[in-house]
């Protein structure tokens, strides 16, 4: 029977503060653009099974112990946002605290059901701010261990995503584990954001239509689709199986044209696929030649010249915006779509994500677009390995009410072969229905 959100009833036994194991220097840290475009809150809810060796209560004290000794390193996470003279947003490195949340559920990870169908309970696995707390003394990264009645536990991050990109977090969390397991840190990050500096001057030498204008000082903003909708919004979970992706990748190859079939991986069929069925879910006026653009985020740590270290830990991630019509979409070729995508990424040179850097220096820009897809699936959080064990499976922490973002996360362990997948998305009723439509059909499953 499915389990509504007051039946989780999740009890939060301590909520505190959580500082550095050692004094760390008082400084100011510096934020790059590249951190400024992603001002928001995301996370993950990691979840695990019981392991005897390792009851609850034991979990709790390693990890506690363990993230007072990252903090040392991470200082900045136990930090808080402030503006400088020029209004300029940084990281107040003051040991203020970090979040550290202690709950339990009266419930087995039995009763969740489905662990894998998108499940509003899950939110209250992995809060965004602690209680009692004003807005602007918030911690930038909480953690939250809720254990079940069944010996199973999760654990919630959640931080704010200017600290992290998704490699950067999972260094992070790969040195969480390392110290939990009373073994030095995994990889050393590398802290230093003044890597992605401006030049002096900004010299932009594209015009980079995935970026806003935006007036005022750079603060960062919070992304549109990041926004909580107006609407009443549902999530729902699609699996992609091995051989669905397989067929994805059958249809891109067939062309007149005669298209590369390098370019037809399995990540970019599923973006194409889900570019498709978002658009079209979300052309409620039914208009043929509306434009919608995909947005998803590149590491380009390997990209610029020189390299950008591989444990840099700031945000370097970059989106171009493959855009075309809802006709093109709907009745063009697939293969069309996927080189599209592949197309775009090879534009993530040296110079356009440098003259991207300066152009939202001149410009306070943010990334713009229609579709959001964060691939969760290949950063492979699901091999860091605690003491007790490696997680049996990943689900996103976001607010449920935010559309327009899609998530690509790892199907859960024995439910099928790699490289399947579940797909996250999050709409209004009758888009979700369009969608459902689209997506089986794209499939040729109706």
């Amino acid at each position: 029977m499915p389990i509504t959100p007051k039946e989780l009833n999740v009890s939060i036994h301590r909520s505190s503060l959580i500082t550095p194991l050692k004094e760390t220097e008082r400084k100011s840290m510096f934020l790059s653009n590249m951190d400024f475009i992603v001002n928001f809150r995301i996370g993950s809810i990691f979840f695990f099974s019981k392991n005897p060796d390792f009851p609850p209560e034991t979990v709790v004290e390693t990890l506690e112990t363990a993230y007072r000794k990252l903090l040392v390193t991470y200082d900045y996470a136990a930090g808080r946002l402030k503006t400088d003279e020029q209004g300029r947003l940084e990281i107040d490195c003051n040991s203020a605290g970090a979040g550290f949340i202690v709950a339990s559920s009266e419930l087995s990870l039995e009763d969740l059901g489905d662990l894998p169908s998108a499940n509003p309970n899950y939110q209250k696995l992995a809060v965004t701010q602690l209680k009692g707390f004003d807005v602007n003394d918030q911690p930038l990264l909480i953690l939250q261990i809720t254990s079940f009645k069944c010996g199973s536990f999760s654990l919630g991050v959640t931080f704010n995503h200017m600290m992290f990109d998704g490699i950067g977090y999972r260094i992070f969390l790969d040195n969480l584990a390392s110290l939990a397991r009373n073994q030095p840190l995994s990889i050393v990050p590398i802290n230093n954001r003044q890597l992605l500096s401006a030049r002096i001057p900004p010299q932009p030498t594209f015009p980079h239509p995935e970026l806003s204008k935006l007036n005022g000082p750079l603060k960062g903003i919070v992304l549109e689709p990041f926004l909580p909708s107006i609407h009443k919004i549902q999530s729902k979970t699609f699996h992609l199986s091995s051989s669905d992706i397989i067929n994805l990748k059958d249809k891109a190859k067939m062309t007149d044209e005669g298209s590369n079939t390098y370019m037809v991986t399995d990540f970019n069929v599923i973006l194409a696929h889900i570019w498709r069925c978002m658009s079209l879910a979300t052309n409620t006026g039914n208009e043929p030649e509306k434009m919608y653009s995909l947005a998803v985020a590149y590491n380009f740590r390997h990209r610029l010249r020189p390299r950008l270290p591989s444990s840099y830990s700031g945000n370097a991630i970059y989106s171009v915006k493959p855009t075309t019509t809802c006709n093109e979409l709907e009745v063009g070729p697939f293969s069309r779509l996927v080189q599209m995508i592949a197309q775009s990424e090879k534009q993530l040179t040296d110079e356009y994500i440098r003259s991207a850097i300066d152009y939202i220096e001149l410009n306070k820009g943010t990334i713009i677009g229609d579709v959001f897809v964060t691939i969760v699936s290949r950063l492979g959080y699901l091999d860091t390995a605690y003491p007790w064990g490696k997680p049996m499976w990943i689900f996103p922490a976001f607010d449920n009410q935010v559309v327009n973002i899609v998530f690509v996360i790892p199907d859960i362990e024995g439910r099928s072969s790699t490289p399947s997948v579940n797909i996250v998305v999050s709409l209004q009723a009758k888009e979700m229905e369009k969608f459902q439509g689209f997506y089986d059909r794209f499939l040729g499953k109706i």
